[in-house]
């Protein structure tokens, strides 16, 4: 993560590694993120801004876009100018609060989704291994909803999009895995039942078609094609 500054506090601005631009007359500062300082920043928000704003921060954190830094910034630096800095999300007229609105509109949006179009697969392992191709880092949002509906199971979620996933074991807490390699192999060798359970749900799947009735426009509309590739019910 990099900070520029020119001195006033209008002007300061977050730039996340690998997406910075250098601009002329500008001071850059690199940072390392730590557990600490994401902790006291954390605190910070929730006891300054308050719990409604925070999730709209963490969502905006999350979407995969490069001024996500400079808007979450200048949402908090917003937020000291008003006298009720718990109100700041109510401020849509802020470009920056309009910005941490939007991102964390989206990114709630696409975790919903993923909710309902996720599908586990059972190993030979027996373990649940399930496949996404997100655009915004949503496993942080999916794994305390699948963690809560399925607490006896060993599953596993994979972001094939950001190569990072979560893991959860049978009674315990999720965790979530960076930069780890995944056994590519291990993840496509699935169970016997799992085949004949595959099997019959697409023949399920494709037995209540009415052809006469298929509208591909229509269907596009309420499941998107990004979200079919990792569906069962679309598998050859």
């Amino acid at each position: 993560m990099h900070g520029r500054q020119r001195g006033e506090e209008d002007t300061c601005g977050i730039a996340l590694r690998g997406t910075l631009e250098q601009q002329l007359f500008c001071e850059y500062v690199e940072t390392k993120e730590t557990e600490h300082k994401a902790v006291v920043v954390e605190a910070m928000i929730q006891k300054h801004l308050g719990m409604p704003a925070y999730w709209d921060i963490y969502h905006a954190a999350l979407a995969a876009d490069a001024g996500k830094g400079d808007a979450i910034l200048g949402t908090m630096l917003a937020a000291r100018r008003i006298k009720e800095s718990r109100r700041i999300m109510e401020h849509l007229s802020h470009p920056a609060v309009e910005k941490v609105f939007e991102l964390s509109r989206t990114v709630g949006g696409e975790a919903h989704a993923f909710k309902g179009f996720l599908r586990f697969r059972e190993l030979v392992n027996g373990v649940l291994f399930a496949e996404i191709t997100p655009k915004n880092h949503v496993l942080t949002c999916l794994a305390p909803h699948f963690a809560d509906r399925l607490p006896r199971e060993n599953w596993m979620i994979y972001d094939n999009a950001h190569k990072t996933f979560v893991v959860h074991e049978a009674g315990k807490k999720w965790v979530l895995g960076l930069n780890e390699q995944l056994n590519i192999e291990m993840i496509h060798n699935i169970s016997d039942r799992e085949r004949e359970y595959a099997r019959l749900w697409q023949g399920f799947f494709r037995t209540i078609s009415i052809q006469s009735r298929e509208s591909r426009s229509r269907q596009l509309q309420h499941l998107p094609l990004r979200f079919q590739k990792n569906m069962v019910e679309f598998k050859q």
